[in-house]
């Protein structure tokens, strides 16, 4: 390959395939000079999405699995820019970041620009409020790392408080109600009934989490993890209700405010926590972002070759790109989740060799391995396909886990290498045993 150093590729978005993806061209073009990685990310510490329950609910700690950007930059031969987009020009072929303030108000980085010659664009998804009133102001959406330590936080909080008040517990005050049933609300409600239980062994003992915690989950479509297989959703089910976690299915929430949520039949469900886990969408500035075609969730339209519409020198993966699944039927989606994210990284390494050589482009098919749902300590459950089995093998409990586990140790496995990852899995093995269960603070 002929050098190329002048070629600037720059990744937007350090999620589970942005940064996967920067690591890869790093250590395979920006360590020989081929080429100049920048990856362009918000945050300055990156975790795996799927995560952000466990943080939200204390069973793992934030601090002991982020990883820091500018450490990951130096060690794998790429550049880290902090910023988030806001703008793009075509013409100029270069992306606006808007400024970044401290945690005082003061501006940080300046708003600036950066040049490129290839576009990656995998800023993920946010959750959407379809406009419901109330969302905004009186739900938490656990879209990244803060909004997960700002629920967990406010959990420990209202339990300090209940414990420590002079007046008994009123109704609804430790209660904590999850709009939406899929995976992520799912997971969220098992974790949380862990927690409520492992909080009174270390001293709030003045809370019974049976008489005084009530965790609902509220979806409006007739089952709980609605865009998964039906028998994968019956086993969440009655492992939620086992936990006498309340389901409110086939409900609409119509408005939130102090006091709970209120749903289109005239109910209430009382809380003073509520997490919003009903929806995503693509990030808004995407929407008519230079006259990229989007869909109605502001997802890029792309190609089989991941290249947007309208522009063969920008290129979009992940949660916010809209790309097709014909193998699924015509119109259908390649599905938002981890499995697909990692897939698309993988090939864009080749599709960016592939452009410094003048050689065509691969394309794109999904390969769908199967789902796992994890309920903390209780139980997981999924179903293998695609390329590990013949058909479709529903598991469930130690097998599950473990494949679920897995799933993580693969993401880090692209990130660090086996070593590192062994060392580390190893450390956290010992260190364990001297820790509590749950976040304390």
């Amino acid at each position: 390959m002929t050098k190329t150093s002048n070629h600037h590729v720059v990744i937007v978005g350090g999620g589970a395939g942005g940064l996967e993806l920067a690591t890869r061209l790093g250590d395979k073009l920006g360590r020989k000079g081929l080429a100049m990685i920048t990856l362009v990310d918000k945050a300055s510490t990156h975790l795996w999405k799927p995560l952000l329950h466990e943080v939200a609910a204390g069973s793992m700690d934030l601090d002991q699995h982020e990883l820091e950007y500018m450490a990951q930059a130096r060690w794998h031969h790429f550049k880290y820019r902090r910023g988030a987009m806001e703008g793009l020009s075509r013409v100029m072929k270069e992306i606006y970041l808007s400024p970044v303030y401290d945690e005082d108000g003061l501006q940080l980085i300046p708003r600036r620009s950066l040049k490129y010659d290839t576009l990656i664009i995998a800023v993920g998804s946010v959750s959407n409020d379809f406009g419901v009133p109330g969302v905004k102001e009186h739900c938490i959406a656990l879209d990244t790392q803060a909004d997960a330590s700002t629920f967990h936080r406010r959990l420990i909080n209202s339990c300090i408080r209940a414990q420590t008040q002079e007046w008994s517990i009123s109704p609804g005050q430790l209660n904590v109600a999850i709009i939406g049933a899929g995976a992520t609300g799912v997971e969220l409600a098992a974790e949380l009934h862990n927690t409520t239980r492992e909080l009174t062994a270390y001293g709030l003992d003045r809370i019974d989490p049976d008489r005084d915690v009530k965790i609902s989950v509220i979806e409006a479509a007739s089952r709980i993890l609605p865009g998964l297989p039906e028998h994968i959703s019956l086993a969440a089910q009655k492992e939620l209700q086992a936990l006498n976690v309340e389901l409110r299915l086939g409900e609409r929430v119509t408005s939130v405010d102090n006091n709970g949520v209120y749903t289109e039949g005239g109910g209430k469900i009382p809380a003073r926590l509520v997490v919003w886990a009903a929806g995503i969408k693509a990030p808004d500035f995407l929407k008519d972002i230079n006259g990229l075609e989007t869909n109605w969730s502001n997802q890029l339209i792309v190609r089989p070759t991941l290249q947007v519409t309208r522009d063969t020198d920008i290129f979009a993966f992940g949660d916010c790109a809209a790309c097709p699944w014909p193998e699924a039927g015509e119109g259908m989606l390649v599905p938002p989740r981890a499995q697909a994210a990692h897939q698309q990284a993988s090939m864009l390494v080749k599709s960016v060799i592939n452009r410094l050589q003048g050689k065509p482009l691969p394309v794109y098919r999904y390969r769908d391995f199967g789902s796992l749902v994890n309920l903390g300590k209780y139980s997981t459950v999924g179903s293998l396909m695609g390329g590990l089995t013949k058909g479709d093998l529903f598991i469930q409990g130690y097998a599950a886990r473990f494949m679920y586990n897995a799933l993580y140790k693969m993401h880090l496995f692209a990130l660090h290498g086996f070593t590192k990852v062994a060392m580390d899995t190893l450390a956290r093995i010992i260190t364990k045993r001297t820790e509590p269960h749950v976040k304390l603070h």
